[in-house]
């Protein structure tokens, strides 16, 4: 199953960069983190107006987990959860027509 975290916008204080960096670490050694990246400016389409997701959110991440135990152990080690902080975990659905991940 892939997931994705999502990162709020919630910690007591900031992470340093080691913690980052040896959160980085443990996540590619699981085999289970498939990249993610801050969250920049916000374009909104559409017509009708909706909460500003980066008023909330700062970040995501991806990962493919057999096991969401231990993707959930993995994250209870994340840098803003360390601080304080929330991420949500959601569930990537597979598409009953390809089989692939709806993007």
């Amino acid at each position: 199953m892939e997931y994705i975290a999502l990162i709020h916008k919630n910690a007591d204080s900031a992470p340093t960069s080691d913690e980052w960096d040896r959160f980085f670490e443990l996540a590619t050694a699981t085999g289970m983190f498939r990249g993610g990246s801050e969250i920049g400016a916000r374009l909104s389409l559409g017509m009708k107006q909706v909460e500003d997701s980066t008023l909330n959110l700062v970040g995501f991440m991806r990962f493919e987990a057999y096991d969401s135990a231990q993707l959930k152990e993995l994250l209870l080690k994340h840098p803003v959860i360390q601080h304080g902080g929330t991420i949500e975990l959601c569930e990537m659905p597979q598409s009953p027509r390809t089989g692939e991940v709806d993007r």
